[in-house]
């Protein structure tokens, strides 16, 4: 009789494990719209609310919490959607004091598009991380809403995020002065994407020095550099381009060496330049 109990709750725990890895492995219903900072043309708005496929019920929440002024960003981006659609858009400035509001919750958790604005990401994910409000940004993703982010908002998408450091010089630089190993500084993004890492303003602020290390500390992952008044349409494993100007991918690093000083050096790099319809597909 003890054996029988047993074997069935071997059986139950095999079934309840088999049903959450079945779950656990479900496609995001929503899709990511992911801009490189710099202008927002109304054209590039436009085509972010028709991803997000608007109904007339339908609200949109902004997270501002990247901004040294929140009240500002909100503004600005909201004047802009306005003239893309009459859907009700909130703004949801979480703190410290606010991250379990549960009214604010239902809200970012409900909405059909999240915008997540510029300025800066480790502002951002302090404000978020191990919190609700990153569970509600993920189980609104999950099932349906379009999030959206331009600049630091960009950046947070990824799971290691760039937070735009250098390990070995403490001073702030746009760009990289060095292509070194273990130079660049990564914290926990929204992991919303889990095999690729962003990176912003690209081509404007010739980041390429700081793309290559993020290649070269995760030869695995798909580097995208996006640059300015540009966006990258994420929907499970596809990724469309859109916008005035370029995108840019590192993948494959091949024969990865450092030097004694923690030079890097590749013998080769699948390096691809994509601008507005292009596509391409990401693990």
């Amino acid at each position: 009789m003890k054996q029988k109990i047993n074997l069935l709750g071997i059986l139950f725990l095999f079934f309840c494990y088999a049903v959450h890895a079945q779950s656990s492995s479900v496609a995001p219903k929503g899709s990511l719209f992911i801009i490189g900072g710099g202008n927002r043309s109304a054209a590039l708005i436009q085509k972010m609310v028709e991803i997000a496929g608007l109904s007339a019920n339908d609200h949109i929440v902004v997270l501002p919490m990247s901004s040294e002024e929140p009240d500002s960003s909100y503004f600005y981006i909201k004047a802009q959607l306005a003239k893309a659609c009459t859907n009700t858009i909130a703004n949801l400035n979480f703190t410290a004091g606010t991250v379990n509001d549960q009214i604010w919750l239902d809200s970012l958790k409900t909405a059909k598009l999240i915008f997540i604005t510029g300025g800066d990401q480790v502002r951002f994910m302090k404000v978020v991380l191990n919190t609700p409000v990153f569970e509600a940004i993920h189980a609104a993703y999950n099932m349906g809403a379009t999030v959206a982010g331009t600049s630091a908002g960009a950046a947070v998408m990824s799971h290691f995020m760039i937070t735009g450091n250098q390990l070995s010089d403490t001073a702030y630089e746009a760009t990289f002065d060095k292509v070194w190993y273990n130079n660049i500084e990564f914290n926990e993004g929204l992991g919303l994407i889990n095999n690729a890492i962003i990176d912003q303003h690209f081509v404007v602020r010739s980041r390429y020095n700081r793309l290559l290390s993020a290649l070269a500390q995760h030869p695995d992952y798909i580097c995208i550099g996006i640059d300015e008044a540009t966006a990258i349409i994420i929907h499970n494993n596809k990724v469309t381009v859109t916008g005035e100007s370029q995108v840019l991918t590192f993948t494959h690093p091949e024969g990865m060496q450092t030097t004694a000083t923690g030079l890097i050096k590749f013998r080769d790099v699948h390096f691809r330049i994509y601008t507005e319809g292009d596509v391409f597909k990401i693990k």
